[in-house]
C-alpha cells in the first residue's frame, strides 16, 4: 500500500492550456499516455486561471498567443496566487519580445510547437516540475542577445551572500537543485531556500530570470 501511496504522490499534475481545440488535444492524449503524468487541459486563459485556483498543478503548459488573456498576461497570474507551480510557454511564435516577456512574468520554460517532439515535451514537465528551467536550442541566443542589450542598462541591486552567489552560479549552469546540493553539501531544502532569497533580492520571479542575470553581470563567464 505504501508503494501506490509514494506513486500518487510521485506523479505530476499538468495543466495544459491553448485555444486550438487540434493541437491540445493531441499533446493532451500522448502525455496521458504517461504514467507519471495527469493531465488537465483547457481553452483559454481565464479558464485557466480557474483550474489553478481549483487545484493548483506542478506544471502549466501554455500557450503565448490566445484571444482574451494572453500567455504572457496568463503566466503572471498563475505565478502571483501559485507561485511554486512552473510554466513552460509552448507556442509558435519565436518573437523575442515574447520570448523575454515570459521569462519575466516567471515562465521556467519556452518550447517552439514545429520545433520540439512529444518526448522532448514530456521530459520538459519532468525537468520544470523538479525545479529546472529550460528553453528550444532555437531560442537560447535570442534570449542572450536580448539580456545583452538589457545589461546596456544598470543591473538590479542586490546584496547576496557568497553562498548565494554559489548557488546563483550553479543555477546559470543548468544545475537542478540535486546537483547543486549534492556539490556544495547542503540538503535541497536548503537549496531552495537560497534560490527563494536570490529571487526575492534581486525582485526576479524565476531562476531562468536569475541565470540570465548571472550570465550578463559575468558572474559565471564559462555558461
Amino acid at each position: 500500500m505504501m508503494r501506490d501511496v509514494d506513486a500518487v504522490a510521485s506523479r505530476i499534475r499538468v495543466l495544459i492550456v491553448d485555444d486550438q481545440e487540434l493541437f491540445r488535444r493531441g499533446v493532451s492524449m500522448v502525455l496521458s499516455a504517461e504514467s507519471d503524468l495527469d493531465i488537465v487541459e483547457v481553452g483559454d486563459g481565464e479558464e485557466a486561471l480557474q483550474s489553478v485556483a481549483d487545484n493548483p498543478p506542478d506544471v502549466v503548459l501554455l500557450d503565448v498567443r490566445m484571444p482574451g488573456r494572453g500567455g504572457v498576461e496568463v503566466c503572471g497570474a498563475i505565478k502571483a496566487t501559485s507561485p511554486t507551480t512552473g510554466i513552460i510557454m509552448l507556442t509558435a511564435s519565436d518573437e523575442e519580445s515574447d520570448l523575454y516577456e515570459s521569462i519575466k512574468s516567471g515562465a521556467s520554460g519556452y518550447l517552439l510547437k514545429d520545433g520540439s517532439t512529444y518526448d522532448q515535451v514530456a521530459e520538459a514537465v519532468r525537468l520544470v516540475a523538479s525545479g529546472q528551467s529550460l528553453i528550444s536550442p532555437t531560442m537560447a541566443t535570442k534570449l542572450l542577445e536580448e539580456f545583452v542589450q538589457i545589461s546596456r542598462g544598470p543591473a538590479p541591486s542586490a546584496s547576496l551572500t557568497a553562498r548565494e552567489l554559489q548557488v546563483l552560479r550553479l543555477v546559470a549552469k543548468g544545475q537542478s537543485n540535486r546537483e547543486i546540493a549534492g556539490e556544495l553539501f547542503i540538503s535541497e531544502n536548503t537549496v531552495k531556500n537560497h534560490i527563494r532569497n536570490i529571487l526575492e533580492k534581486l525582485q526576479m520571479k524565476s531562476r531562468m530570470e536569475a541565470a540570465m542575470y548571472a550570465v550578463r553581470s559575468r558572474l559565471v563567464e564559462d555558461v
